[in-house]
Parts: structure tokens; sequence; C-alpha cells
């Protein structure tokens, strides 16, 4: 007999930091799915400002994983992936239709492969390429400013950039990526705003959300927008509400630490506990 899951989470687990799983399985346990997992890679911490990391390739394992689960049979209608790495990346992109349910499953890839300009550390040229061929396979892309420009090979802006060329990545991301809705997520604009800009895959209509930039640069954010934004996709709200619920989740967290006279180091990230109320209840959990 199939069993069929709700939910099924793709990326890395750091063993220090708010990033990856670290942030998304509470979020999204306390959001109701009880998510499976499949761990792409350990690391002792995430690879921004902590030094060398330790990194522990699980690739070997994701085949073995799904192997076993075939056997169940365990099949899953929704998965979220994130952080991969190139070993993970080539297996899932041959194995990750054997986890999925047969009836249309909805994939949300945030394809996380850098930020500010520059490609993360421990990724080779190549993998923006390897990603672009998995990205054709989802329902949801939300890369941020730099992830876009490297699914469309274009040079990496860092900075502020306008809101025109902004719109013009996602109608370059439609044309790509045809059968995806677009988020393109965590856009420094001008006058200290940050903004996200999306696009249904029916419609096509452009529309923006955003909100004033608030002082910091806390490691995990955009991990932690993406699950809050599972969690409201998951409970059928429509993506641009979704988008505001996610970014009200961030926001409250920010206006939480910046109000905290305690000394955290950034790169620990952001202490999600005070928006988890909100969002719950903006998802009819509580």
């Amino acid at each position: 007999m199939l069993l069929l899951q709700k939910l099924l989470i793709i990326q890395d687990f750091s063993c220090a930091g708010q990033v990856s799983l670290s942030s998304a399985l509470p979020i999204l346990g306390a959001a109701g799915f009880q998510p499976a997992v499949l761990p792409t890679a350990l690391l002792s911490t995430h690879t921004g400002g902590w030094g060398k990391n330790s990194f522990y390739d699980l690739s070997t394992e994701l085949t073995k994983i799904i192997t076993h689960w075939s056997t169940i049979p365990l099949s899953f209608s929704n998965v979220y992936l994130g952080y991969l790495g190139e070993s993970a990346l080539s297996i899932i992109l041959d194995q990750l239709n054997k986890v999925l349910s047969s009836n249309h499953p909805f994939i949300l890839l945030d394809p996380v492969m850098g930020d500010h300009g520059k490609l993360y550390s421990g990724f080779s040229k190549k993998y923006p390429l390897m990603l672009s061929h998995l990205a054709k396979k989802a329902s949801l892309l939300t890369p941020n400013l730099t992830e876009a420009e490297l699914l469309l090979n274009r040079k990496l802006s860092s900075g502020t950039v306008e809101i025109n060329y902004a719109r013009q990545l996602v109608v370059e991301l439609q044309r790509k990526f045809p059968d995806a809705a677009i988020l393109l997520t965590g856009v420094s604009l001008a006058q200290q705003k940050v903004a996200v800009f999306g696009s249904e895959n029916i419609s096509r209509e452009i529309w923006q959300l955003s909100t004033p930039r608030l002082p910091g640069n806390y490691f995990g954010t955009g991990d932690l927008f993406a699950s809050a934004l599972t969690a409201a996709i998951l409970n059928n709200i429509p993506l641009k509400r979704a988008a505001e619920i996610a970014m009200e989740f961030i926001n409250i967290n920010l206006k939480q630490r910046c109000a905290a006279s305690q000394q955290i180091d950034l790169r620990i990230g952001l202490d999600y506990s005070a928006g988890l109320p909100l969002l719950l209840k903006q998802l009819k959990k509580i």
C-alpha cells in the first residue's frame, strides 16, 4: 500500500547557525506538516563568516534512503529543496521522480548558491547550470538577486538595483522556466527598501512587495523566509499573500532582534520564536 506524505525537505544540516534544516524543520513542524527529510550534507557551521567549516557529503546515503523508501513504498505530494551541493544535486536530478507522487506534486526550489554578488564557497562555476536543470522541474522558484543572475548567466550585481532591472529578471526567469511561478527575493532598492517581485506561471503579471530595510545582515533569513512561505502555500494561501506572510515573519523577528540590548553574533542567525505566534495565527493553526 502506497504511503503518501505531505512534505519532504531536501537540504543540508548545519550544526551551528539557524539555517537550512535547523530552521526549516521546527517552523514547518510547528505548522503541522510532520516533514520527512533528505539531508544532503552535514556541516559544522554554515559557510558564512566562520572560517573553513567541515563538510560531510551525504550524497551516497541519498540513493540508499530513496531505495528503502521505494520498498515501503513512500512518496510525497510536496517537496521543498534548499542548499544541496554538487554531488547531492546530481543524485536528486536523477532520482527525485522516484519519491514524487504521481498526482501533480508541488516542488518549491530555493536555489541556494550565492548572495551579495558572489557564488558561495564550495560551489564550482558549473553548479548554476546544474541547478537550472532542476529548476525546470520546479512549481515555484525563489532565488535572491544573485541566484537569479547565476541561473540566467548574467553579470552579478551587488548593492541596490533599479525596479525595472528586477522586473526584467523576473521576465527572463519566466521565459527560461515557463512551468514555474517566480518569486525574486531580498532585492535591495533605493531609499533603504527591500523587496520581493513575484509572478504566477499562469497570469504572468509581475507584482512587487517592499518593506523598509532594517539594520544588520543575518545569516539564514532566506531559509526562514522560504520555510514560512512553504507553510503558507501548503495551507492553500495564494502566492502574493504567502509572500506577505513570510515577509511579516522576517520583519517581526528582525525588529525583535534590533530592540534587544544583548549583543548577539550575527552569524548565529535570527531567533525566530518572536514571529511564530503570528505566523501560526495567519496559517490558522492557533
